[in-house]
């Protein structure tokens, strides 16, 4: 068909994940229960480390930040899974579809980013302590966290872009339970192998970059020649491997979704590499961060007795 008898699509199907009524059924309480537990865990983080002096340090202003990059990320994907399940409508539009998979991607990044600033900062925390408060300042931190998404938007900006400007004349359904830019690319009517590479050497070298210099900044905190400055405290070095457990978490699953099989494989592969990264991973991080974290849980213990009636609080 040549392009003047292109008809532009105005919405897409999500496929998702089998239509059986009992999988249906499971599918939505789980992700029901996953989305709310999610939902509570990061905004008790950003809560607890806004509202509690003690928790008012460089390391928490990140742990905060990434919360609601978690929180976003989640709330950008499993809402509408949660619409397709309940009442069987897999359509969503054009424009919902290229703006959900701008602020995925966007989100993913900006995590990217975001991780490596937290490395860096736990490094000069454990390795640097005497020029730490310097080196990290506030106005530091605002403006590693502020340059962590404008990097992320303009890293994803320019492929959205010319995403959104390609002819799409049917079919119209994506096997997958968002719009991600893959299986969307595959949709269009103009040969997109030049945009599919660009999309690829962007993604990767985003990736391998940010995770190198993560681990970089890891094995020196960790494995480093022996510093006389150097204080290694417990809350630092467990926090440390904290972040790295997320790390592995993160980066291991958007591995994943790079790696090809055969085509049938590859669907399925990336499906559940992109509920590990959209859905399970901000469900593990409000746990990894809250109930592994001793400030954190003495932050809720003291937020809760506050919460009590006086008179409980006296007896």
């Amino acid at each position: 068909m040549g392009p003047e008898n292109w008809t532009q699509v105005t919405g897409f199907v999500l496929l998702g994940f089998p239509r059986n009524h009992i999988l249906q059924a499971l599918l939505f309480l789980g992700l029901t229960v996953a989305y709310v537990v999610t939902a509570t865990g990061n905004l008790l983080i950003i809560a607890l480390s806004w509202v509690d002096h003690h928790l008012h340090t460089q390391m928490y202003f990140f742990l905060r930040n990434l919360s609601f990059l978690e929180l976003s990320l989640v709330s950008v994907v499993v809402p509408k899974m949660l619409v397709i399940t309940l009442t069987g409508d897999h359509t969503i539009s054009f424009v919902s579809c290229i703006i959900q998979s701008y602020l995925c991607f966007l989100l993913d990044t900006t995590d990217f980013f975001l991780l490596a600033v937290m490395s860096l900062d736990r490094y000069l925390a454990i390795c640097h302590p005497l020029h730490y408060e310097t080196l990290m300042s506030g106005r530091v931190c605002s403006q590693l966290v502020l340059a962590s998404w404008l990097a992320g938007f303009l890293w994803v900006l320019c492929p959205t872009i010319l995403v959104a400007s390609l002819p799409f004349c049917g079919p119209n359904v994506i096997d997958h339970f968002f719009c991600d830019s893959w299986p969307l690319l595959k949709l269009s009517c103009r040969n997109t192998c030049l945009l599919e590479v660009v999309a690829f050497v962007l993604s990767m070298l985003v990736l391998l970059v940010s995770l190198g210099l993560t681990c970089f900044v890891h094995l020196h905190s960790c494995h480093g020649p022996p510093d006389p400055h150097c204080c290694r405290e417990k809350e630092s070095v467990l926090h440390c491997a904290s972040h790295l457990t997320v790390v592995v978490t993160v980066y291991g699953s958007s591995i994943f979704l790079y790696i090809h099989l055969s085509e049938t494989q590859s669907l399925l592969f990336n499906k559940g590499a992109s509920v590990l990264s959209c859905i399970v991973t901000p469900l593990l991080n409000s746990f990894i961060f809250s109930l592994c974290n001793n400030k954190m849980k003495q932050a809720l213990g003291d937020a809760l007795r506050l919460l009590q009636p006086t008179a409980v609080r006296k007896l």
